[in-house]
């Protein structure tokens, strides 16, 4: 037991039962209140009491108390969530509340206030004409109001404050990006060709790979960073930094921050903000003088909004540092955060996929022979009806993440009905096993010291390698010939004088191996068979799992999606896998999906009505220790009153659906005059259920901060009290912050970057 009577904590109003909804969050400049009248709010959600704040009837006769924040014997009043348009007001004595036991600053706050507001804002983006920028550069009483967004023809979209929407999927292995002008907004504008391109390929994206010169300045993205390290001197190729697939370097590290390093080739470090940061200011550039050249006038920052492309399954931080690398790239400023929208790729996909037509679809050969003419005409979205389920499986270079929506065809709701699920199990994972059996055959301390002495040379083997990996189909017999480059066929004879690349093979003794004169590795089909079936299986089961979810059933569609998912092989294995249980349709621009769908999003970021939180978060409190229920170990001591710590006080749980407009609003009054601010760690788990922060598999994920705007020096001395209010929009909370008192903006944001 550990006691104590005097604790460096916040005091926080909240019933231990309470659940109130929030997601992932972004940090911002906080933005004020809005202050709308009875006839101008939206109707309230209709949610029970029970998912709100449960509160024991004995409770009840606090009502109306006051609070004096600077005295130690209080009455705390709370506002708890109704399913009415107003919320009902009680207050708890200090016998019966809960204090807040993870405040950082090292002060004590008091919390006064818990009010969970449910009330849906349907209200699209841009609704609102008079919110537009005195600096744009263009007319907009021309443009149109609206645009087919898969929704019915009702759903339509007022005017858009933007006069472009630039999208960018920034993939593991390759990106793009795609436009539309809000006045066009059927008309999405793509990349037809990068200059450097593979030939034989679209092209329309771009290798993820980044080059910086010796002394860290930006020297190339994409193609021009590939071949121009390519073709450099091995000497000089270890002066360059060439970076490449770093974007799974936010998916797996835990302790993601402003600080954390990547690895270049040559085994270098720099920071990974300013990796990102580089290679989205190079496709701000792009994008920007595309439009210029398209356009007659001169487009200012506020004519662009940017969409940019994350993992569902990304946490919190990860999105974070993805929002923070585009403020440094100049896409936005911290002034303007809706400038960028963070769009979840499945759910861009999905988006997308529902105004795909049978001509637009990949179709196996059964379904090919059975299309006449004027079905391929035909709108997957009209063979929707009622309330019709559907999975999206985006298959990415570093990823797989999926998700499965209900689209309402008679109200246009479109919901999510299971959090985002996936794992790392995207096309890299076939470069892992083709890493692994080249040092079964060459061992691996060659392959490892050839990857550090030879970068380029290991660029070009897994460039030769990606070519023959998107061409392996199931209905390919021949085998297949890999060209080893000139500098690892040259580095393995200068470490094995009496051995040579041919014996190598031969003694690794594979049937479905061998080396031919020209300098060829041969492989056999079965060989890129095996190469992926471990990925293949491991998208197949996780997309049986989520089938098998108690929230998922009676599921219609898949769309299969993502680069990947142009591959032959893993079209064939979940058609394999799937096909006799729900249709599979695949698009023919497989791995334009997401980006086109990001574009639709980028128009119109509430198509998503309803999303579910990926995981629990909430904050730290003591309640009022209760012997029979909480364990003596967790006993503290405050004014002479036994508190239980650790507390787990939910904000929002698991895979609990939150519709847009939900926001839960808290008040904390600083205990100490002179305070004008809060410090509070916020805790997350995967965990439905959870007690307490110290519980397996809680963690502490961020921090929130609010402060309070300055007081003229008479005023000073009165109580003061700090509301935070987190509302959900889109893919992040956005947190805006409010001095009670005074009705003046406070500063609030939540940080995920801190740990």
């Amino acid at each position: 037991m550990h006691e104590s009577d005097e604790q460096d904590t916040a005091d926080v109003v909240s019933d231990e039962e309470q659940q109130t909804p929030t997601m992932e969050a972004m940090p911002q400049a906080s933005s004020s209140i809005s202050n709308k009248t009875p006839e101008d709010r939206e109707s309230p959600a209709e949610l029970q009491l029970s998912e709100a704040v449960n509160w024991n009837s004995h409770d009840s006769q606090h009502v109306n108390g006051k609070h004096d924040p600077f005295t130690n014997n209080h009455e705390i009043p709370v506002q708890a969530a109704m399913n009415t348009e107003f919320a009902e007001t009680r207050t708890f004595s200090e016998s019966h509340d809960s204090v807040l036991d993870n405040s950082t600053d090292g002060e004590e706050s008091s919390h006064k206030e818990v009010n969970i507001d449910y009330r849906r804002s349907l209200t699209r983006k841009g609704s609102s004409n008079s919110d537009m920028s005195a600096t744009s550069s263009v007319d907009r009483d021309s443009i149109p109001g609206s645009y087919d967004s898969g929704l019915p023809s009702r759903d339509t979209i007022p005017l858009s404050k933007y006069l472009v929407v630039a999208a960018i999927d920034f993939g593991t292995t390759y990106s793009g990006y795609a436009f539309a002008f809000t006045r066009d907004p059927e008309s999405i504008h793509m990349m037809r060709r990068w200059e450097g391109g593979d030939p034989g390929v679209s092209n329309t994206k771009t290798p993820t790979t980044l080059l910086l010169t010796p002394d860290k300045r930006f020297h190339s993205f994409g193609f021009g960073a590939r071949d121009f390290y390519h073709d450099l001197e091995p000497s000089e190729a270890k002066k360059y930094m060439y970076f490449e697939k770093f974007k799974m370097k936010l998916y797996s590290d835990e302790c993601l921050s402003e600080e954390t390093e990547i690895k270049a080739a040559n085994g270098k470090s720099m920071k990974a903000i300013d990796v990102f940061s580089y290679s989205l200011r190079f496709f701000k550039e792009h994008v920007v003088e595309e439009l210029s050249d398209q356009m007659s006038t001169k487009l200012v920052d506020n004519d662009i909004c940017w969409v940019i492309t994350v993992p569902a399954i990304w946490k919190a931080g990860a999105k974070q540092f993805m929002r923070k690398a585009a403020y440094d790239a100049g896409l936005t400023d911290y002034e303007n955060p809706e400038r960028v929208i963070i769009a979840l790729e499945p759910e861009a996909a999905s988006i997308f996929c529902r105004k795909l037509r049978m001509r637009d679809c990949v179709l196996d050969e059964v379904k090919r022979k059975s299309v006449v003419g004027a079905m391929m005409d035909w709108q997957i979205g009209s063979e929707f009806e009622g309330k019709t389920k559907y999975m999206v499986v985006d298959c990415g270079g570093g990823t797989v993440d999926l998700t499965v929506h209900e689209l309402d065809n008679d109200t246009g709701v479109l919901k999510e009905l299971h959090k985002g699920t996936g794992g790392p199990c995207g096309a890299t994972g076939v470069d892992a096993q083709f890493e692994i059996l080249l040092k079964k055959i060459f061992g691996k301390d060659f392959i490892d010291q050839f990857k550090t002495k030879r970068p380029a040379g290991w660029v070009d083997v897994m460039i030769a390698f990606e070519a023959k990996k998107r061409n392996s189909s199931p209905n390919k017999n021949n085998w297949l010939n890999l060209a080893l480059p000139f500098s690892f066929i040259d580095y393995y004879k200068k470490h094995h004088k009496t051995s040579s690349i041919e014996s190598a093979v031969k003694k690794y003794g594979d049937p479905n191996l061998k080396w031919s004169s020209q300098g060829m590795l041969r492989l056999a089909p079965q060989v890129m068979n095996e190469l992926f079936n471990p990925v293949l299986q491991n998208i197949v089961k996780h997309v049986r799992d989520l089938l098998n979810s108690p929230n998922v059933n009676e599921v219609k569609f898949l769309f299969l999606v993502g680069g990947f998912a142009e591959s032959p092989l893993l079209q064939h294995a979940i058609r394999d896998a799937f096909s006799s249980k729900l249709r599979v349709i695949i698009p023919n621009d497989v791995g334009l999906t997401i980006l086109k769908g990001a574009v639709l999003f980028g128009l119109d970021p509430t198509v998503i009505r309803v999303r579910r939180s990926t995981l629990t978060y909430g904050v730290g409190v003591l309640n009022k220790y209760i012997p029979s229920k909480h364990p003596r170990e967790k006993i503290v001591r405050k004014n002479g009153v036994m508190w239980c710590t650790d507390i787990f006080d939910k904000f929002v749980t698991a895979d609990q659906p939150i519709t847009l407009g939900d926001r839960v609003t808290r008040s904390y009054a600083p205990a100490k005059k002179g305070l004008n601010y809060t410090t509070l760690s916020l805790y997350c788990t995967e965990e439905k259920e959870v007690e307490y922060i110290t519980d397996l598999n809680v963690r502490k994920c961020g921090e929130l901060r609010i402060e309070l705007p300055e007081l003229d020096a008479a005023d000073q001395t009165k109580p003061r009290e700090l509301q935070a209010t987190m509302t959900f929009w889109d893919t992040e909370i956005k947190v805006s912050g409010m001095d009670v008192r005074t009705g003046k903006e406070a500063r609030a944001r939540i940080d995920f970057l801190s740990n």
